[in-house]
């Protein structure tokens, strides 16, 4: 018995993403005290693969036939089952990613498991397999018991931290057979945002919306973004209006993120802007009205205008950089 983690990479690396996942699953595994296997997807180097060890994985199978080089939700579902089979886990973990929200359900219903999406923490062994996940677009939170003797679980990104746990990792090749009827979908091209910081793993995300007035005005939030080390984000309606691209959406029909910190500018918070940030450990609110829906959500709140609130965020970032070196 073992449990499953698996990885994703982008062109051939593993993102901080990646080794969360794996800490997780090594948690996990301690728990239930298995030996923790980790399977990564595509061409993938030797010392690239290796890197999971750095964070509990004892074993690292690469599946990288060429017909698996380009990501397949349907192929690389079956890969994962067959992976997990092989290896006898009664517990299968990844990233609740765009990826992994495709995979995890077609992993289960191949195992004949049980499902756990979107968990933020580790489950309750004690007795049963309990875990905690976000429920109503992350308005609540639902314990739910998984029953089956094989457990699926993806992870909302930025819910546990990267914890070293070196051990020496055996990494070897897996090669299951593949169906051709996995490929009755093909995907030609994939196109990833050209940002430095990924939005769904980043930890600190600068957002904005139509407070800023057009797009002629984004330099500021973006050089208050590149201060802090942040992703820049927006509302919908500033996606649909062309102002940013619809990859910076974040809400109930963009990206869900869950970021250590939030900062919202000019961005009223309509309801379903907040089911895509709920999940944020800190939310801090700039909006010159003061009573925006989005304050009742907010850790922080400023009520006064972006225009001059910002230059003086940028002023404050700029002087606690220059005070640490």
């Amino acid at each position: 018995m073992s449990v499953l983690v698996y990885i994703e990479n982008a062109d051939g690396k593993f993102r901080k993403s990646a080794f969360e996942i794996i800490s997780y699953a090594a948690a996990i595994a301690q728990q239930i005290n298995k030996p923790l296997v980790a399977l990564s997807i595509g061409k993938v180097g030797a010392d690239e693969l290796a890197k999971a060890g750095q964070y509990g994985a004892a074993k690292v199978l690469n599946a990288d036939a060429d017909q698996l080089s380009k990501s397949n939700p349907q192929a690389y579902a079956s890969v994962i089952a067959a992976a997990a089979k092989a290896e006898n886990a009664e517990v299968v973990v990844m990233s609740a990613s765009y990826n992994g929200k495709s995979v995890a359900p077609r992993v289960a219903v191949k195992l004949d498991a049980s499902l756990g999406e979107n968990v933020i923490s580790l489950p309750d062994t004690s007795s049963s397999f309990i875990v905690k996940k976000g429920a109503y677009s992350g308005k609540a939170y639902a314990m739910v018991e998984l029953l089956a003797p094989v457990k699926v679980l993806s992870m909302m990104p930025n819910s546990f931290k990267v914890v070293p746990n070196a051990v020496t990792a055996a990494v070897s090749s897996f090669q299951p057979a593949i169906d051709s009827k996995d490929f009755a979908v093909t995907v030609k091209e994939t196109v990833r945002a050209s940002g430095t910081i990924s939005l769904p793993e980043a930890e600190l995300v600068v957002s904005a919306g139509r407070g800023m007035k057009g797009p002629e005005n984004w330099g500021m939030i973006e050089e208050l973004a590149n201060l802090l080390g942040a992703a820049t984000a927006c509302s919908k309606p500033v996606s649909d209006a062309g102002w940013r691209p619809h990859s910076e959406h974040v809400g109930q029909t963009g990206i869900a993120i869950s970021p250590n910190l939030y900062l919202a500018v000019g961005i009223s918070g309509a309801i379903q802007h907040l089911a895509g940030v709920s999940s944020s450990k800190v939310i801090v609110v700039v909006n010159k009205d003061p009573e925006a829906p989005f304050f009742k959500a907010a850790d922080y709140g400023i009520v006064g205008d972006a225009f001059e609130v910002v230059p003086k965020l940028i002023e404050a970032a700029k002087a606690f950089k220059a005070s640490q070196n």
